[in-house]
Parts: C-alpha cells; structure tokens; sequence
C-alpha cells in the first residue's frame, strides 16, 4: 500500500492536536501528537500513539506524561514540537504535579504509564489519567494537512 496515499486518507479525518510532555530529569521534553484517543473510564486511560523513530519514543518510555489538548491559539506551539523551530518562542510552562503541563491549553490529562504497546513502525502507550483540567476554549484541529480551529478549516 502506497504511505503517501494512507496519509492522504487519515487526513480526511478531522483531528485535535496535542503536545505530549514529559520530565526528562529537570527538562521539560514534548512532541505533537495527533494520535491521541480514551481507552476507558474505569479506570481512566487514555492512548497515544508514537512513530518508534521518533527520539521522544525512547525519552519518555516508562515515565509520567501529561497529554495537553491545544488550543486554537496555540498553533505556534504545535509546530515547534513537530520539529519545525518557532521564532521567539517562550512555551508558558506547569512544572507542578508529575508530568510538565502547558498553560492555555484547552485541556490536559496527567497520566502514569500504564501499558505500551508495539504497533508497526508506531509504539502505543496507554497512561493512566491521575488529574485533568479542561477550559472553554476552541480546540486547535489538524484537517488535510493543516491546522487551524474547527470553524477554519471543516466548511
């Protein structure tokens, strides 16, 4: 099957967009992740997805993470931690608790690893949700390859 075109096909698929961060010692570490889903409510467990390449697959293997829902403002945010270096970029850092949270999130979910799995060129990780918090805020949505909120981008 031709990658390119499976790509192609995932991106019809409306998505969020989140930052999975995590301690690595005293340094907070993250990576964008569209891959993100609830496994279950009891108990409360959440699963991302990791291409196995990926430097943070290794960084963050059996530590805390915490998944940060963006939002529609926080694109900048976004790239940076898909590899694509911002200008002049402070991230507004929670460094209470036990995985780093992203302030002006539309959500996050501090999870403890729970299970991982390997999945073709991906590893699974499923965390166990310890806290969360949630805001009002219009969520930022990656769509055919571009991201923006809902409104722009799904017409």
């Amino acid at each position: 099957m031709d990658g390119r075109e499976l790509r192609n096909c995932f991106g019809k698929f409306p998505t969020g967009v989140t930052i999975v961060s995590w301690f690595d010692g005293r340094v907070q570490k993250g990576i964008t992740v569209n891959s993100f889903t609830s496994v279950s409510l009891d108990p409360p467990l959440a699963l991302i997805s990791i291409h196995k390449e990926a430097k943070a697959c290794t960084s963050m293997k059996d530590k805390a993470f915490t998944i940060n829902i963006l939002s529609d403002e926080q694109e900048s945010i976004a790239w940076q931690f898909a590899g694509s270096k911002q200008e002049i970029l402070e991230i507004d850092w929670d460094n209470k608790g036990i995985s780093p949270k992203i302030n002006g999130s539309v959500a996050w979910m501090e999870c403890k690893p729970w299970r991982e799995y390997d999945a073709g060129d991906h590893v699974l990780f499923i965390g166990e949700i310890q806290e969360l918090h949630f805001e009002d805020l219009e969520a930022l949505t990656f769509y055919q390859g571009k991201m923006g909120s809902a409104k722009q981008l799904v017409k």
